[in-house]
């Protein structure tokens, strides 16, 4: 897939878009809008521009407008790389959605490939791995024949999974980050997949691991009941996600990123033949100076 360009292609709408970029970075959101709106009039064509666009909108408090924006930004590029139809989401400007746009995740991780490591380890205090590892050898210290790692990103939760895994498999959509796993050289097989529909073999695995992946899935009743068939009697299925603590299953958050509620996981594990061992809530994460408080589960096939 390739990358939504960044730049418009013509050198006067870009001048203007930077000059709007520095306005917006000094807090002066409308007059941002409005210079880069000059700047879409030059390169009307410029799809991430138009998202661009409505991000300057919404902080002015134009809400109507920035709707408007991202649905040319939508329009331009069908795909939605960029996630309009999340933001559209966010301000009411379209329905509930169940699932990201696939092109979505994968153009955001495609693109903090390079840098993902040191950001959420480094910067945000990613604890995730070390807290699944932790609930799984609490479960037994044992090997397991067979281990998947849903949406492996770099690798950072697969070398944790190494020492004790016979095979161990990864899956996730960005061929970016299926590059960084494959020189951490630590993956017996790696492919590309979207989990939204991806159907690993029956009674094929002993552990299943989704790392802080669930909040780029949304809806996760498919992916749950599709690890159930995989797993074999007695087989491990680890994951996290991010709690949410009202009335419904899931939520979209302004990070454009879902949270699930307890009660929403306990029974769809449940329904899924799955008998939760494990389940905890702690802050699994920091952004913009807050802890993102999560909750870890760790459940076994009936």
């Amino acid at each position: 897939m390739k990358s939504l360009p960044r730049s418009s292609g013509d050198l006067l709408a870009d001048r203007r878009a930077d000059y709007a970029e520095m306005l917006f970075a000094a807090a002066d959101h409308a007059a941002a809008a409005e210079l880069m709106l000059g700047a879409l009039e030059l390169a009307p064509g410029w799809a991430m521009g138009w998202f661009r666009l409505g991000e300057m909108r919404e902080a002015a408090g134009a809400l109507g407008e920035a709707a408007q924006a991202w649905r040319m930004a939508l329009k331009l590029d069908p795909d939605d790389r960029p996630g309009a139809a999340l933001k559209l989401e966010l301000v009411g400007a379209a329905p509930v959605s169940s699932a990201p746009p696939g092109a979505f995740v994968e153009a955001l991780f495609d693109q903090y490939a390079a840098s993902f490591d040191q950001s959420l380890v480094g910067k945000l205090g990613y604890r995730v791995p070390e807290l699944l590892i932790e609930a799984i050898r609490a479960a037994g210290e044992r090997r397991f024949e067979t281990v998947v790692d849903l949406g492996c990103g770099t690798g950072l939760m697969g070398e944790k999974l190494r020492p004790m895994a016979g095979f161990l498999e990864g899956h996730d959509i960005s061929a970016a980050m299926l590059k960084k796993a494959e020189a951490r050289k630590i993956y017996d097989r790696l492919a590309k997949s979207d989990l939204q529909s991806l159907a690993l073999p029956a009674a094929s695995a002993d552990l299943v691991v989704a790392a802080d992946v669930f909040i780029y899935v949304g809806m996760i009743d498919g992916v749950v009941s599709r690890t159930a068939a995989a797993l074999r009697p007695g087989g491990l299925f680890a994951f996290s996600v991010e709690k949410h603590d009202g009335p419904e299953d899931l939520v979209l958050r302004p990070s454009r990123r879902y949270a699930h509620s307890q009660a929403y996981l306990q029974r769809l594990l449940d329904q899924s033949g799955l008998t939760v061992l494990w389940l905890d809530a702690q802050p699994i994460r920091m952004d913009r100076g807050e802890p993102i408080a999560g909750l870890l589960v760790l459940a076994e096939a009936r």
